[in-house]
């Protein structure tokens, strides 16, 4: 069973998320508040497999407390809830941390499969997050950094994890190992200074 903490000032949004998480046969909400501060005491507390967590919230807001879990929980992954596509914010949680982000918009079906997904350690933004932070075209100074100074293979395997692939199809697209593949992506995270896949998919999408 994967259990949840959900995070969001929103009352009534807590309620429908809750409905939609439990409806599925393999998650529990363990728990759920209303402010940053709040939803870092008790994840910690309850140490679930995986944090829903609001971005913009009162006392404490979702970047901050998502850096404070990365101290404190390393290994649980959170996603982001956003209400606005366009929200300029949702780099700076992805830099603090958080493995993917979500509009509070989705569908009931792309909830359910985000906290699925990273639950069992797909840590790389979903094709609809990397749809929107494309659309976005943000433009930020880079907190990981030193994309530019990859090899060629280095920087087309930069590409291809950028565009969702994991490590099976990356090889298979390159004709090479899975272990070169990863071998190649431990290269790139030293030298942007980065921690996982997703950092590597900012980098290249805060270069275009």
């Amino acid at each position: 069973m994967i259990s949840v903490v959900l995070v969001d000032d929103e009352q009534a949004l807590r309620r429908g998320i809750r409905l939609i998480l439990e409806g599925a046969d393999d998650i529990e909400v363990a728990g759920d508040i209303g402010n940053g501060k709040d939803g870092v005491g008790m994840a910690t507390r309850l140490r679930p497999d995986v944090v829903l967590m609001d971005i913009r919230m009162p006392v404490m807001d979702g970047i901050q407390a998502t850096q404070l879990l990365q101290s404190a929980l390393p290994s649980t992954p959170i996603v982001m809830l956003t209400a606005f596509d366009t929200d300029t914010f949702i780099l700076d949680a992805l830099h603090a941390g958080a493995m993917d982000f979500l509009l509070k918009t989705t569908t009931s079906e792309a909830l359910v499969a985000s906290v699925r997904a990273v639950a069992a350690g797909q840590k790389l933004l979903s094709p609809q997050a990397l749809a929107h932070l494309l659309a976005m075209n943000t433009r930020k100074s880079q907190e990981v950094c030193g994309i530019d100074g990859l090899s060629s293979r280095e920087n087309g395997i930069a590409q291809l994890v950028a565009q969702g692939l994991n490590n099976q199809e990356i090889a298979e697209q390159l004709y090479v190992s899975v272990a070169t593949v990863k071998t190649h992506i431990g290269h790139i995270l030293d030298k942007i200074g980065g921690t996982n896949r997703v950092h590597i998919a900012i980098a290249m999408l805060e270069r275009t």
